[in-house]
């Protein structure tokens, strides 16, 4: 079900994402504007992005098999990386254009403004609306989309301050704006790149998360303390290690039905957490 509502999701935003390119393209070519032209050229390879994004989904949500017990989750970090790659380039590239010396300088016309102010609303409303189902369905690879939109209503909006700008009489507007642009999407590619990369290298969970857990661990009355506690994240899953101390008296049983309650209430407290080993230590 979350594999079909992610897909949903995606193919929903691709749509909207080559009408409203083709849109801007127009805009910017029919009203002479670099900067709408540059935004159009984002908004174009977010459709590309989607399409990584639906490809790792698909493949994140594959069952564990022999050669990969652990699942496949990193996938959706490795669409985020390709993600975040997609968009520096990107950027780099609108940035080089934005510097580049105008040999002839047009005044964009009034329909750069309208696609610019539509862009920004269209835009900021595909973030909330692919960032509502990020959450929900838990989809590192759903959020890095939904970053993408939002780095283009922000470039949506330097284009429109450029179109403004240069209707105004002030022609390098246009310039520094898509320079603007190329800053806004090189920042959102930079923070999905480390977020992906985090998720990739078993990085230990936010102390805030790590310090519940233990509180968890320790409300339970047989034990008496914790003596190794070490977590990690796979993509968006927590996998846990962890070792307690109880009573040397209990016995076999008792251990054993002490360590699986801990482990059943954090599974049940906390459902990104994907795998808990518990090692039990008698007390001296």
């Amino acid at each position: 079900m979350k594999i079909q509502l992610a897909t949903k999701i995606t193919i929903n935003t691709i749509v909207i994402n080559l009408i409203l390119s083709l849109f801007k393209l127009f805009a910017g070519l029919y009203a002479h504007s670099n900067a709408m032209i540059s935004d159009a050229v984002h908004s174009a390879s977010d459709v590309f992005s989607s399409f990584v994004v639906l490809i790792g989904i698909h493949f994140s949500h594959k069952e564990s098999d022999r050669n990969h017990p652990y699942g496949h989750e990193r996938f959706e970090c490795v669409a985020a990386i390709v993600l975040a790659v997609i968009l520096a380039i990107t950027g780099c590239t609108i940035g080089i254009k934005s510097i580049a010396p105008q040999t002839e300088i047009i005044t964009p016309g009034i329909m750069a403004l309208s696609a610019a102010a539509m862009s920004i609303l269209v835009k900021e409303a595909m973030y909330w609306y692919t960032r509502y189902y990020a959450v929900k369905l838990d989809s590192g690879a759903l959020m890095a989309d939904a970053w993408h939109h939002r780095s283009d209503a922000l470039s949506s909006i330097g284009a429109l301050i450029g179109v403004a700008g240069t209707r105004l009489g002030y022609p390098l507007c246009d310039a520094i704006a898509s320079f603007i642009i190329c800053l806004f999407i090189l920042k959102a590619a930079f923070d999905i790149f480390k977020d992906a990369i985090d998720k990739m290298i078993d990085k230990s969970c936010d102390e805030y998360t790590e310090q519940l857990i233990k509180e968890v661990i320790l409300s339970h009355p047989e034990v008496l303390s914790i003596d190794f506690f070490q977590t990690r994240l796979f993509a968006n899953k927590i996998y846990i290690d962890l070792e307690i101390s109880v009573d040397s008296n209990l016995t076999f049983k008792q251990a054993h039905e002490c360590s699986e309650t801990i482990h059943n209430a954090i599974e049940t407290q906390f459902p990104k957490v994907k795998h808990i080993m518990i090692h039990v230590n008698p007390s001296e």
